[in-house]
Parts: structure tokens; sequence; C-alpha cells
């Protein structure tokens, strides 16, 4: 499986005014400001290649599946920069055991950096190295050790690399506080890569694996620690989803045994709901009253679970409808308007749903111009762009009927999921940024 993307915060969460600049002209986290993949103001090109409408593309040091997010003029990302060794030491092929899933333990050191760019040259402005270590445990030999993303409130940065610690700098990359949260035990050895989710002064962290697992809540402007609630789950990388209900946030996190909803001020548990599919990973959204979530691996659930209600949730009328085909392992879903999309596993097989009453509008069609999808759909200028492992995109229609616009390709595989701000259009492949513009 992989890792990687995975995922933050997802929201009607405020995403305040910073810097004079309202977050839907920026990419606060690797969902967007609405936490939903949607940007309300983009509009992007519909279509391009390597040699059109490319602003620029810029090789990126080491390697890493995460999405990158945007504040005004700069660009941040993570990567993971192996620093000694040849290129295949035989210690991080990929493992016996199951298959050959997982890699086997590193043997020499990565430095776990922090990027931070020029949004329209692409030019490094800074690089800070936030841990050197050698990892305790490999990952999935399709993901690496940077899949989850920094989050911003345009005043400081958060970074999360799991294993490799908790950090908040400011905008220039100093570093003002860290925190160590141990070691995980990820399950196989598939490596980590949920990201945290903000919102106004607190961070949420979730910590699934192996081990004891538990979520935490800290003081953002501190780090200090908040609370911390025990958790009973396998290994999950699904992002947090902060939300507010009736004038009190709460944070939703979807996982195998359980959906379930933690007062954000205490963190006790405000509701549960069983549901998902094994290994989660998507990011739930939020959809007036409801929570929408999806999972994908050996099942197919997609739910949409109303919100104001207590306790245990399982199998009550706060369920407001069910879908149970066609969803997806590592994407997370698209919420765009009243629709939800989302695909197959991770296949370009697309499904979209009207997200109040979970009637299917487009069923399980497969984008025949793409395979392979880790990358989440994302949502701009009454379209939806699905971006493919091989390079390979589609453009469609933002409707109830399928109408594909275009169909793009560049040379590079890709897993990160894109970011939209203004008429740019941001792919982070396998080794390149690319700045997709007219």
């Amino acid at each position: 499986m992989i890792v990687r993307q995975l995922v933050i915060c997802g929201i009607l969460m405020a995403w305040s005014v910073a810097l004079g600049q309202p977050s839907q002209q920026n990419w606060p986290h690797w969902r967007g400001p609405l936490g939903t993949g949607a940007a309300p103001e983009g509009n992007p090109p519909v279509n391009w290649s390597e040699s059109t409408n490319i602003k620029f593309k810029v090789a990126i040091p080491g390697s890493g599946s995460a999405t990158p997010i945007i504040w005004n003029d700069r660009i941040y990302l993570h990567t993971a920069i192996r620093t000694g060794g040849s290129p295949a030491q035989p210690a991080e092929r990929p493992a016996g055991g199951r298959g050959g899933l997982s890699t086997g333990k590193p043997t020499v050191p990565y430095q776990f950096v922090l990027l931070c760019l020029d949004r329209l040259t692409g030019k490094t402005l800074w690089q800070k190295t936030l841990r050197e270590e050698i990892p305790h445990e490999g990952h999935h030999p399709t993901h690496g050790f940077a899949s989850g993303s920094p989050v911003t409130d345009g005043r400081h940065i958060y970074s999360f690399f799991g294993s490799r610690g908790l950090y908040c700098l400011d905008m220039d990359g100093n570093l003002l506080w860290q925190k160590d949260l141990g070691k995980m035990q990820t399950r196989n050895s598939f490596g980590e890569g949920a990201t945290p989710a903000l919102h106004g002064n607190t961070l949420v962290v979730n910590w699934d694996h192996e081990g004891e697992d538990f979520i935490a809540a800290f003081e953002a402007s501190t780090g200090n620690e908040l609370w911390r609630t025990p958790r009973d789950e396998r290994t999950s990388w699904a992002t947090p989803l902060i939300l507010t209900h009736g004038g009190k946030p709460q944070v939703v996190v979807s996982a195998t045994n359980r959906i379930r909803s933690y007062d954000l001020a205490t963190g006790k548990q405000i509701w549960e709901c069983a549901g998902m599919t094994d290994n989660v990973i998507p990011t739930p959204v939020l959809f007036n009253d409801m929570v929408l979530a999806v999972s994908g691996y050996r099942g197919n659930s997609a739910m949409a679970i109303r919100l104001g209600r207590e306790g245990d949730l399982t199998g009550t009328d706060a369920i407001a409808w069910k879908h149970t085909r066609s969803t997806p392992y590592v994407p997370s879903p698209l919420l765009y308007g009243k629709r939800l999309y989302f695909l197959a596993g991770n296949t370009s097989v697309l499904t979209c749903l009207d997200a109040q009453t979970g009637k299917t509008l487009i069923d399980a069609h497969r984008i025949e111009s793409m395979r392979d999808v880790y990358a989440s759909p994302v949502g701009a200028g009454g379209r939806v762009y699905l971006v493919g492992r091989d390079g390979s995109c589609a453009v469609i229609k933002d409707a109830d009927a399928l109408e594909v616009l275009s169909t793009p390709k560049l040379d590079e595989g890709i897993d990160a999921s894109p970011v939209v701000v203004g008429n740019d259009l941001y792919l982070r492949g396998q080794k390149h940024l690319y700045r997709i513009a007219e």
C-alpha cells in the first residue's frame, strides 16, 4: 500500500486572513483552502504538455510524494535526501516476507528536509534539514520517507515527519520549536504519511500504528501539549478533519475500526461510527452538516454521517446514506460544490455522487487516458483535474454527466496531488516540480 498522501485537515475550519491575504488565494494544506480539494478562485489551463504551458520545471532534491503547499509567493514541500550508499543497496530493496510489500531497514542516513521555493520562478529560497538519521524501518516500494505535507497559517509552517519529529518554523525557515513523539511501527513496514490538522492555535496529530495509538493536540505557537487521547486502531494514514458544528470545533479521524470525533478543546470523544475498510488513507470532508468518509482496501465504503449526535452512531439514522462500490484506496475524495468525486482503488475508474443524497451521477466510468492513480482529484474553474502515476492526466467538466475536456501528458510519474492557486497548476513529479499556466 502506500502511505504518502494522505492526509489532513478537512474543514470548514476557519483558515483566517493572514498577511492581508484571504486563504482562498493560497493552498495552506494538502487538500486546499477548504480542505475539500477545491480551489474556489482557481482557473488553471485545460491543456499542457512538456512543451506547452510549462512556466517552470525545476528539479527537487531527494524523493517524496508529499503534496506541496503555497502561501503568497512561496511554495513549501517535504523531501527526504539520502546521504550515503549506492542507489540500490540490498538492505533497501523490497524485502521478502509478505510479497515484498516493503523495503528493508535502511542502512544509511537520510536528511528530512523542508524546502521553500519561489512560486513564480521555482528558485529555491531556502532548504532546512530538520533531522538527519537512519530510519528505523523501511517503507512501501511505491512511496518513501516524505509522504505527509506541511501545513501553514501564513505565520508559521508546521512540518511533521512522523517518527522523525514535529516542527514549527517561521516563514523564513527559522526553527521555533520541535517535538519527538517516538517511533512508529507501521503495518508491514508500509511507512508513514498523515499530515497534521491546524485550527486557530491548535495543531492536531494522529498517531495510529501497530503500537499504542493516540491523537494529540498541541498549542501551535509554543508546542505545549494540550491533551492526548488513546485510540484503538491499526496503522492508518488518514489526515484528521477539523470542523465546527453548533459553534463547537471537533476533530474527525477516519480509521479501520471506527470513524471517531473528538472535542478539539479537551480531546474527549464525541461520537464514533463503524463502517470503513482496512488500511484507511482518504481524508474525510465536510458537506453541510455531514461528514463524508470513504475507503476502499479489501472492501468499498462511502458514507455520510450527520453531525449533532453523540455516542455510537453505527446502524442509526445518523447515517444519511451509504455507497458500497468503487471507492478509493489511496486517493482522497474531491468535494466540489454539491458533487463528491472519487476513484476506485488506485485506478482511473471515476464515480461521482450527489453529496446530499448519495445518488450516483457518474457510475464507475473508466478514464481511458489514465491507469494507476495515487493523486487525489482537484476541482477548479468548473473542472476536475485527475493525475495518473505515469504522468497521464485528464480534465473533465464538473457536471452530472461525464465530459472529458482534455487528456494532457507529462514525461514524469506523479504521485503527489495537484495544487491550484489562481491560474496556476502545480504538479510534483518524481524528480521535478512543474508550474503549469497559460
